[in-house]
């Protein structure tokens, strides 16, 4: 299972948000390269990174940090927040992010998120922010009539990367990720699923492993101390032994 140390961006700044609510935030770094930088240093193989201005504008906003960390490390960066359109994805590609995560677009015309995943294969990630399992849109700020999962079987014959499932209500919030949504999740479609949200211990990483998903994004608890990215990098990486 991989795992992706998430990297928000809000103003040039890393922070996290509790719940998707931008009145709630934490500011963690004023340099968010310096942060990408040491994720890598203690090991980190992949990076979660998240444009919460683009994702309340409808549009990419933190373009020159986005190029200054993608620049610095030398592992993937996958990019998500406000990417809504071809040129929108063209743009965050040329920054150098392997990897786009297209959201509220997918809610709004799943057949475009499948056109642009034949244009670009393995190159986009289907993002499904979840509120009591219906698709939140708008940054987070909206709630749709739409389940997550049947969202994600609209797309999932597509050249996919991978869908990340993130349950707004655990999101920021240290209280362990919904297990049951995740399986449900896991179990709907063939995509390969990312977790997010409420991951803030050891052993809810060792779950998530143990329930055989692709990948996990960890936040605050990282930012705070409730769990040290070498150890759940090899627990991570025990599976593939």
């Amino acid at each position: 299972m991989f795992i992706y140390p998430a990297i928000d961006l809000l103003g040039g700044q890393c922070v996290r948000l509790r719940q998707g609510d931008y009145s709630r935030e934490t500011v963690f770094s004023t340099d968010p390269t310096a942060v990408a930088k040491e994720w890598v240093r203690q090991g980190a193989e992949r990076l979660h990174l998240v444009d919460l201005d683009g994702a309340k504008a409808g549009k990419p906003v933190n373009g020159e940090v986005i190029r200054r960390i993608v620049s610095a490390v030398d592992v993937p960066c996958q990019l998500g927040g406000g990417i809504r359109n071809e040129s929108d994805l063209e743009t965050v590609f040329g920054w150098g992010v392997r990897w786009a995560v297209l959201g509220t677009r997918a809610l709004q015309e799943p057949g475009w998120v499948c056109r642009m995943a034949d244009r670009h294969p393995a190159r986009i990630v289907l993002g499904v922010d979840a509120r009591d399992g219906y698709v939140a849109t708008e940054g987070w700020l909206c709630t749709s009539t739409t389940k997550a999962t049947d969202l994600a079987k609209q797309v999932e014959q597509s050249p996919l990367a991978a869908v990340v499932y993130t349950d707004i209500a655990k999101d920021g919030m240290m209280s362990g990720p919904n297990f049951e949504q995740l399986v449900e999740m896991r179990d709907a479609v063939r995509l390969p699923v990312i977790a997010s949200g409420g991951v803030s211990a050891h052993e809810h990483v060792a779950k998530l492993v143990s329930l055989k998903l692709f990948g996990c994004i960890v936040g605050r608890a990282l930012y705070e101390g409730a769990v040290d990215l070498s150890v759940i990098l090899a627990t991570a990486r025990a599976d593939a032994i």
